[in-house]
């Protein structure tokens, strides 16, 4: 799904741009009500183990694979606000280090991938997760149905994208047949990653599920043989130690997922790579401004291994990633802390 330079031409482009810079400017503003204790040092993880899971590539058909675009699990996971800013993160990563999705395409990317996937996403899981039973298992099986439904509307919202400003003159009903066709295969495996995602995280503490807020079943006591909530007060707190095992364990587990797992992802061209192959898209794609990067391809210059080139390229990338995505959900939680300090509230409020 990532779209290379010259798919798009240049106004369609900007336009893209303007708005991708508009939805960041507004989700920077909403995650400062998302990040608190909790979801903070969950979100620069979250941006790592989307890195290393794009990474992935799996058969979805003949000669086609598909990667996990994020959206959803996300969103769900630490807010959509924040998830969009996950997302966007992942993507200019991507751009600058391992020249996969153009930089000038850069505002297509982020209104496809990380805008349309999350706010679509997050709308259908709140919707049912209001009307299923209020139980865990619904969320997961929420995620499960978010997610899914995610990658055909990116898909959507490109072919659209394309139809404004495409460069090549390929009908359109073409186009969209083939990107939604292969993008609901796509939004298969999307959803098993995110359902199974979230479930693992939700089994362990769903206190760092955003999207389970309010869902969690207070501790039971037994009093004179009948089981009653306990008070809210008495209800133990999560120790800051269990916080440090969550995130190195995701961490561990996107170190070696991209470092390792990757060596045995597909190496098929993607969905949006085979319909622009097959259909002709692809004619006018532009080089890279990032070709020469030492990590372009996902492999680092000058190693000659594959396996260690791969790896080590996987590493640096979740490493530069984690690194990128705390700082600035770090930035926006402090400048959170700040706006609603005592000495920032006026007198008389």
């Amino acid at each position: 799904m990532h779209v290379p330079d010259g798919f798009i031409n240049a106004p369609v482009s900007a336009a893209a741009g303007v708005v991708a810079a508009g939805a960041l400017a507004v989700s920077l503003r909403g995650a400062r009500r998302e990040l608190d204790e909790r979801t903070a040092p969950l979100a620069g993880l979250v941006a790592a183990f989307i890195f290393a899971v794009q990474m992935l590539n799996f058969p979805v058909a003949a000669g086609t694979s598909g990667h996990l675009l994020g959206g959803a699990l996300a969103a769900i996971l630490v807010g959509p606000f924040t998830g969009v800013l996950c997302v966007s993160v992942v993507l200019l990563m991507q751009g600058i280090l391992f020249a996969d999705g153009g930089l000038t395409a850069l505002g297509v990317n982020i209104t496809d991938m990380a805008i349309t996937t999350t706010v679509v996403s997050y709308v259908v899981f709140r919707g049912l997760v209001k009307v299923l039973p209020r139980k865990r298992r619904s969320v997961t099986v929420a995620s499960f149905v978010a997610a899914l439904l995610s990658v055909p509307a990116a898909a959507v919202v490109f072919t659209l994208v394309y139809a404004v400003g495409g460069t090549t003159d390929v009908a359109l009903s073409k186009v969209a047949t083939a990107m939604v066709g292969v993008h609901v295969l796509i939004g298969i495996g999307e959803a098993v990653i995110t359902a199974l995602t979230v479930g693992a995280v939700i089994a362990v503490r769903p206190d760092l599920v955003y999207g389970a807020r309010g869902l969690q079943q207070r501790l039971k006591l037994r009093v004179n043989g009948e089981l009653v909530d306990t008070p809210a007060a008495a209800a133990p707190a999560p120790a800051r130690s269990s916080h440090r095992k969550v995130w190195i364990t995701g961490l561990v587990t996107s170190l070696v997922l991209a470092g390792f797992v990757s060596f045995y992802a597909s190496a098929s061209p993607d969905g949006l790579e085979k319909v622009a192959k097959d259909k002709g898209i692809d004619t006018r794609t532009k080089p890279h401004a990032s070709e020469d990067s030492p990590l372009a391809g996902y492999g680092v210059k000058d190693v000659s291994d594959a396996r260690l080139s791969g790896g080590l390229a996987g590493v640096i990338g979740v490493g530069a990633t984690v690194a990128a995505g705390s700082g600035v959900f770090w930035a926006v939680r402090r400048r959170r802390t700040t706006d609603t300090s005592p000495a920032s509230v006026p007198e008389g409020v």
